[in-house]
């Protein structure tokens, strides 16, 4: 697996690693569309995806499905983290598309949450790409109550 880094040179499996990035082989849809690509930092966890040809679309871009299925699912891992670990499921996610995604490239995406309520939670995430801004989204989320035993 390879793609284009920030640099322009060729970015491998390899050199995510050498990078601290980690691949995630996880199932479900995210798992149809991954690997999904993880990294801790100091301001929290990073979401990666290096976009690939069955990520295109007809116009040779990376479909926005898949552009929004990266934002969910980084945004739910965060809202799950910031629940304590409870199930949060997506109520809105307003995306907005803002640069194409080639094949070969690798689109970052760090979320924040701006605040939240005993059963809700309102998030901000974007998606850069090569240092550029690629599509930004804002999510409220349900935070589910424990199951009980």
């Amino acid at each position: 697996m390879q793609g284009m880094n920030s640099t322009g040179s060729i970015t491998t499996a390899a050199h995510l690693e050498s990078l601290q990035w980690k691949p995630r082989d996880l199932p479900g849809h995210i798992g149809q569309i991954g690997p999904m690509w993880t990294r801790k930092e100091p301001e929290g966890w990073a979401y990666g995806l290096l976009c690939e040809s069955k990520h295109l679309n007809p116009a040779g871009v990376m479909h926005g499905g898949v552009t929004t299925s990266l934002l969910d699912h980084a945004i739910s891992a965060v809202a799950w983290e910031t629940a304590g670990r409870l199930p949060c499921l997506t109520v809105q996610l307003d995306t907005h598309f803002l640069a194409p995604v080639a094949e070969g490239q690798f689109a970052e995406v760090r979320v924040k949450v701006n605040s939240r309520s005993r059963s809700l939670m309102f998030l901000y995430g974007e998606m850069v790409v090569n240092g550029t801004l690629s599509a930004t989204t804002q999510a409220v989320m349900k935070i589910m109550a424990a199951a009980r035993t």
